[in-house]
């Protein structure tokens, strides 16, 4: 009973709670103007121009938190108060997004595996499901189950490669304003504080999915 509680508490509370974080950590410092004046499109423009991106474009993505690095277009995308305000959280938004511009010009290795095995996952994830629930409500179909989590585990896969491609983004984030005297020293904990509240996002993501993986096999195992 201890372990289904933990289980559900995890399922249900985590996600909720790394919303909650990210949100709230970036609503507080997005309140807070950057003492370099820049907007986050202007802090992302310099940074790729200082590392030779000039090829890379940074544009207004509609929407809330929409950032994003698109290595097929070679754009960075910030959503529009991040695009047009200056502010901390904005800064380093748009620094973490250009981190993901750097790795890719380096061929960052777990960035590349993530890119080859987006289109695999998202396949594989959707089609599991169906396996996954014509085993599980059809007992003597256990095999469909099996075939179902092996494809369920792809999606996984695809969850875990993605930790390291953020924190590394960030870590390469915070090196570059701090660097190129984007953010003041005293700014530097706030910065970090927005980068750690999104990367909770991935993590809490990562453990349910993990969680959900075991909780099927263990099913499937006791049938056998």
């Amino acid at each position: 009973m201890d372990v289904f509680w933990i289980y559900f508490g995890v399922i249900l509370l985590l996600p909720i709670y790394a919303q909650f974080k990210v949100k709230s950590t970036y609503k507080k410092y997005s309140k807070i103007r950057s003492t370099s004046g820049m907007t986050g499109a202007q802090v992302a423009r310099l940074i790729l121009d200082q590392n030779g991106l000039h090829d890379v474009k940074v544009v207004e993505s509609q929407g809330f938190l929409t950032d994003h690095y698109n290595p097929m277009t070679k754009i960075v995308a910030l959503s529009t108060s991040n695009y047009h305000e200056s502010s901390v959280a904005g800064t380093a938004v748009a620094a973490h997004e250009v981190g993901h511009a750097i790795q890719d010009k380096e061929a960052y290795s777990f960035l590349r595996f993530r890119h080859r095995l987006a289109p695999v996952a998202s396949l594989t994830s959707n089609a599991s499901w169906v396996f996954i629930m014509i085993g599980i409500i059809f007992s003597s179909m256990n095999s469909l189950l099996g075939i179902g989590i092996l494809l369920m585990a792809v999606g996984v896969l695809f969850q875990i490669v993605t930790l390291p491609v953020e924190f590394n983004a960030s870590s390469r984030a915070m090196d570059q304003i701090v660097q190129l005297g984007i953010i003041r020293n005293d700014e530097e904990p706030q910065a970090k504080k927005v980068l750690s509240a999104a990367a909770m996002t991935y993590v809490a993501a990562t453990a349910v999915a993990v969680l959900e993986l075991v909780r099927l096999i263990l099913i499937f195992t006791s049938r056998d």
